[in-house]
């Protein structure tokens, strides 16, 4: 009674895990993933400024203007940190040269 049908996920589905262990290949998957979400991030958050902004400036409500003037200022500012942290990265792979983003075997 035991028929039960087994295949391997990562290589079905094109998935790294499954195919090697190696620690490498999570701290790529991480990186490249928190970059993708921080962006998705920064751009939910100018959007939330942006209306905050419009919806403050035609009723006449200035803090709403302040809070979408601060939700713009703290995404521009997080952008300037992603863009600085991804370029440090990119750095210390030209010296170590490990690949941290695009690792070979993803």
């Amino acid at each position: 009674m035991n028929n039960q049908i087994s295949f391997d996920i990562g290589t079905k589905f094109g998935s790294p895990f499954g195919k090697t262990l190696f620690v490498g290949n999570l701290v790529s998957v991480i990186v490249t993933n928190s970059f993708v979400i921080a962006g998705v991030l920064i751009l939910f958050f100018l959007i939330l400024g942006g209306f905050y902004i419009i919806t403050g400036a035609g009723g006449q409500n200035p803090e709403n203007v302040a809070k979408g003037r601060q939700a713009a200022t703290s995404a521009a500012i997080g952008f300037i940190i992603v863009f600085v942290a991804y370029w440090i990265i990119r750095i210390i792979e030209l010296i170590t040269g490990v690949d941290f983003i695009t690792a070979p075997g993803l």
